[in-house]
């Protein structure tokens, strides 16, 4: 068998299921930090600890997961309200990192915190295994995500995306994702790696088949 064929037989065999499986907090936060590890390195670093606090509060009321042969290859985290994928609040940072490295960390956290709108469900992550993207996996996770918001009687998604990744715009865009506004950050590109970020909408008519 190529390599080819043995790509599209993952995809094929790929679910989404809403919840975190048994025993796979850590390959959560694992994809998590792969995807967005250069952020969250200012905030949650350095990365074993990081991923640590995040497999420690996750919550999989607000967590899609993409599956095959039983293992999490691509997860993504919803917010609604203040409830978002991390039940982490500034108590559990502080007593994770102290006073002294919690503080700093709660003021990165906070340039990263994307509010959700009355009736919007935000896309706050969109991780997939390495091996799998550019097969359809973020695909069918973001078309769950939109289920997801119209099961929730939401009238729109939202999310960002950071000017370093054209890639996954794209794919926000092919699946009905428009750009409603831009923040320039050029302050953070030294700290997170990215100067700007990019707000975008797809709306949802609540109850009905996305």
């Amino acid at each position: 068998m190529t390599e080819s064929d043995a790509r599209e037989r993952e995809r094929e065999r790929v679910e989404i299921r809403h919840g975190i499986p048994q025993g796979a907090e850590d390959r959560i936060a694992e994809l998590y930090w792969e995807a967005f590890g250069r952020k969250l390195g200012a905030a949650l670093g350095p990365e074993e600890q990081g991923r640590a606090f995040l497999a420690a509060h996750l919550d999989p009321g607000r967590t899609l997961v993409a599956l095959a042969a039983g293992r999490v290859v691509g997860v993504a985290g919803l917010k609604t309200g203040t409830r978002g994928m991390s039940r982490a609040g500034a108590g559990d940072v502080l007593r994770a990192y102290g006073w002294l490295g919690g503080l700093p960390r709660l003021a990165a956290l906070a340039l990263l915190e994307q509010a959700a709108a009355p009736g919007e469900l935000v896309l706050e992550c969109l991780a997939v295994d390495a091996r799998l993207r550019g097969l359809g996996t973020g695909g069918a996770l973001l078309r769950a995500c939109c289920a997801y918001a119209a099961e929730a009687g939401c009238t729109r998604v939202g999310l960002q995306v950071v000017d370093d990744n054209p890639r996954a715009r794209a794919l926000y865009e092919r699946e009905g994702f428009r750009a409603v506004g831009t923040r320039r950050t050029p302050f953070l590109r030294e700290l997170m790696g990215f100067s700007a970020v990019t707000t975008m909408h797809r709306p949802i008519t609540p109850g009905a088949a996305p």
